[in-house]
């Protein structure tokens, strides 16, 4: 059973998804105290988040960053703030969705679940995969080139081993966004570009200037 954990002090929101996602049948954890929401984090072992921003204390994207320090697990934010300046702070946090209110809970619930079958399920099974003298690990969601091991976010993994898979090959970006998302119908392409340019930051820094090129008008490739 997999398991959901909810950070909303809206307590109406909260309670309504935690009875929908246990009738889909997750295990669900609902954030008591927004002081202390790492902690509650890592009493939970969630393999999913939902997070709001407009939290007491401190907002969501400082729960985000927080988490990120300790986990690569999938974060989803849940907020009416959903302009595009929030989607791409969202993102750049290490985001994986935002999914905007007034939402459908069966929509929700389909993404949610969409989300596990994606990092879950493929990572699962796909086998490790080499370049350049780097390993993509895909078990753990880590690429290791030489003493570097280079933690990803889900997003960043998902990306690259879509490359990886499709090496000497253009990838679209219509491409990437369905193999992310599943559909680009409802994406900004800025959320993309966000993701594609913390992945390469994160590649340069360890010495792999270059591994993701750009084609433009085309996608992406790695040679």
């Amino acid at each position: 059973m997999y398991r959901l954990f909810i950070v909303e002090d809206d307590a109406g929101i909260a309670s309504g998804v935690k009875m929908l996602a246990e009738s889909w049948e997750l295990a669900v954890s609902v954030c008591a105290d927004f002081r202390n929401v790492v902690a509650e984090f890592e009493a939970a072992a969630p393999q999913i988040v939902l997070l709001d921003i407009g939290l007491p204390f401190f907002d969501g994207y400082h729960w985000c960053r927080e988490i990120r320090r300790r986990s690569n697990v999938p974060i989803i934010f849940i907020s009416s703030a959903s302009d595009n300046m929030n989607i791409i702070m969202a993102m750049n946090m290490g985001a994986d969705d935002f999914i905007a209110k007034p939402f459908d809970g069966s929509v929700l619930m389909a993404e949610v679940h969409a989300l596990f079958r994606r990092t879950y399920d493929v990572a699962a099974t796909a086998p490790d995969v080499s370049h350049r003298g780097a390993i993509l690990q895909t078990a753990d969601s880590v690429l290791l080139y030489g003493d570097e091991r280079i933690e990803l976010s889900k997003n960043e993994f998902r990306i690259l081993s879509c490359l990886l898979e499709n090496k000497g090959r253009v990838v679209s970006r219509e491409k990437l966004m369905e193999r992310l998302w599943a559909t680009d119908s409802f994406v900004d392409e800025n959320t993309l570009t966000v993701n594609v340019n913390r992945l390469r930051k994160k590649l340069d820094a360890a010495g792999l200037s270059g591994f993701i090129a750009t084609r433009f008008g085309m996608g992406y490739v790695v040679e």
